[in-house]
Parts: C-alpha cells; sequence; structure tokens
C-alpha cells in the first residue's frame, strides 16, 4: 500500500510537469525576451512553499548568468520593497494567485514600474491579471490525497522555473568558464578554474638533476622529493628527460652496478610536459589517456622548456580535479 502510494505520488508529479509542454509557447517566450531585455535583476517572491521553491529559483537564474535574488513578500511591505527598482523584473509565485502577501505588494511594484512575470495555476486570478506576463503553471490535482499540502503545484512550478534558466542560459550562450565563476568552490570551478601552477611542487620541492649524474645520484634526488621521479635537465638548465623509480627498478633487474651508470642511459628522453598556466584538468587528462600506459607524474616547463615543477597524479586527486 504504502509504496504503490509513493508510486502514486511520483506518476502524478511526473504528470504535472509534462502537462507543461504544451505550455511552453508564446507566452514563454515573452517571458525570456522581457528577461533578457532586464537593465536590473530578477526579483522572485513568493510566500509559503512557493517562497521556497522562489528561492530556488533565484539561486538558479544566478548560478547561471540572471542576476536574481528573493524578497520574501510579508517583508516587503516593511520595508524591502526598496530594493526592487524600475528597471527589475519581479517574478511572483502563487498557485492560487490570490496570495495575501503577494496580492498586497502588486500596486507598488506598479508604482515602482518593475516588470510582472506571474507564475501561477489561476488564468484569471488578481495576481495573472495584473502581470505583463502569465506561465501557466496550474496541475489537474495535488499528489497530497488529502488535496490540502502543495505537491504537483510546487514540482511544476520549479520545473517551469528551471525552463526558463535554461531558456535563459542558451539565449545568453553562457559558457562553462562562465558557470565556474560562480562556483568556484565546487568540483566544475576547481576544473576549470585551477592551473598547474596552483598544484606542482616548485622551488625546493621540484626534483631535477643533470644529466651528466648517475642513477644512483638520480636515486638520491627522487626518495630525497619524494614524488617519485626527478626532471633531467641540460647544460643549459633546459628539460632533456625524466627518471622514475619505476625505471630504476627496472633497471636492477640487471644488477646493482648499473648504479654507477649514467642515468641517461636509463632516463626517458623528451617526456610528456606541461606549462604553468595550462589548467590542472588538462593536466590530469594527459596523464590519464597517455599511451601505453598512464603516467604519475608530469614535469611542468616554463617558454624555455626549463623544468619549473613537477605535478603528481595525487595532487590533482587532492585538489578535487577528478
Amino acid at each position: 500500500m504504502i509504496i504503490e502510494q509513493a508510486k502514486e505520488v511520483l506518476r502524478m508529479e511526473a504528470e504535472a510537469i509534462s502537462a507543461l509542454i504544451p505550455r511552453i509557447n508564446g507566452s514563454f517566450a515573452a517571458a525570456v525576451d522581457l528577461v533578457l531585455a532586464c537593465e536590473g535583476r530578477i526579483v522572485v517572491t513568493g510566500m509559503g512553499k512557493s517562497g521556497l521553491i522562489g528561492q530556488k529559483i533565484a539561486a538558479t537564474l544566478a548560478s547561471t548568468g540572471t542576476p536574481a535574488f528573493f524578497l520574501h513578500p510579508a517583508e516587503a511591505i516593511h520595508g524591502d520593497l526598496g530594493m526592487v527598482t524600475g528597471k527589475d523584473i519581479v517574478v511572483a509565485l502563487s498557485n492560487s494567485g490570490e496570495t495575501d502577501e503577494v496580492i498586497n505588494i502588486l500596486p507598488v511594484l506598479k508604482r515602482i514600474g518593475s516588470g510582472l512575470i506571474a507564475m501561477t495555476g489561476h488564468a484569471q486570478s488578481t495576481l495573472a491579471l495584473n502581470a505583463d506576463i502569465v506561465l501557466d503553471v496550474g496541475v489537474a490535482k495535488e499528489a497530497c490525497p488529502l488535496g490540502l499540502a502543495p505537491t504537483a503545484s510546487t514540482t511544476a512550478a520549479l520545473a517551469m522555473g528551471d525552463a526558463l534558466a535554461v531558456a535563459l542560459l542558451s539565449a545568453r550562450k553562457f559558457t562553462p568558464e562562465e558557470f565556474a565563476l560562480f562556483h568556484p568552490g565546487g568540483s566544475l570551478g576547481r576544473k576549470l578554474l585551477l592551473t598547474v601552477e596552483k598544484v606542482m611542487h616548485s622551488g625546493e620541492e621540484n626534483p631535477v638533476i643533470e644529466r651528466d649524474k648517475t642513477l644512483q645520484e638520480a636515486l638520491f634526488v627522487i626518495t630525497s622529493k619524494g614524488l617519485g621521479a626527478t626532471s633531467v635537465v641540460d647544460e643549459t638548465g633546459a628539460l632533456v628527460g625524466i627518471i622514475t623509480d619505476g625505471d630504476i627498478r627496472r633497471s636492477l633487474e640487471k644488477g646493482y652496478d648499473v648504479l654507477s651508470r649514467p642515468l641517461t642511459e636509463t632516463m626517458t628522453p623528451t617526456p610528456k610536459t606541461i606549462t604553468p598556466e595550462k589548467l590542472a584538468a588538462q593536466a590530469l587528462q594527459m596523464m590519464e589517456k597517455n599511451r601505453p600506459r598512464p603516467i604519475t607524474v608530469l614535469p611542468v616547463v616554463d617558454k624555455g622548456k626549463k623544468p619549473v615543477g613537477m605535478l603528481h597524479l595525487t595532487d590533482l586527486l587532492k585538489a578535487g580535479v577528478v
């Protein structure tokens, strides 16, 4: 019984969203055009459950290139209407279209000169009749068996808000890089904003050895720096190769006397490299897609091909570039 009831709720809410599809029409396009032409901000308002949905819509708009904030209608009539200007567009949510707190601010919004987009389930309500554009989010029935708790209606309003935000995102040609600017603390922000320079080991932590040294000396450098590899440079300081602890282990299979041999006999010449200004995500991609096997360390070089740092796979994982 409980499982079937839960499934029925999901079916009803899915149907409520599906019913919105034919309503994406001229009114929706007009709402998008009005927002795109807005010289101010989008002010989203709503009371109760509609207000909670409004907060999410405002947050989604703001994070996808449309400056927006939520205004509580009850606080609005006690001074917060001062946040609204004539250049702003107000998006008001009310399923009934008769919510007192929302209706009370309509005369002031008209006086201020703000545009008004209504999201309501009743086209002849006070809110709808005072709006410039009406987005119909009405539902046939709430999923609540009592028909009282806002369920399907709030889901429909949320979905319409997402449709509006994504349509605006597309119209603005909003890029992943712009999205990352608003989400610097998130995973996407780290992928699109974090550079190699911020993650690499540089200065004293950067393992470097001259190519005229022995394999044993290279082993000492690798061990002291703890990154499992060292860059190999020529007399000018330019990178000519890399040697890893794996290279050394494989060489030792031939006997310990190899430790006294020149490291150039063991190093990998012309290794893959990256520059400091590149994105850390690019470095991760290079490591993962290296053939015939993935690599775990990457020398970081400047324009003169001199190694200025070393990047280890674990550094990228710790930074959350995954």
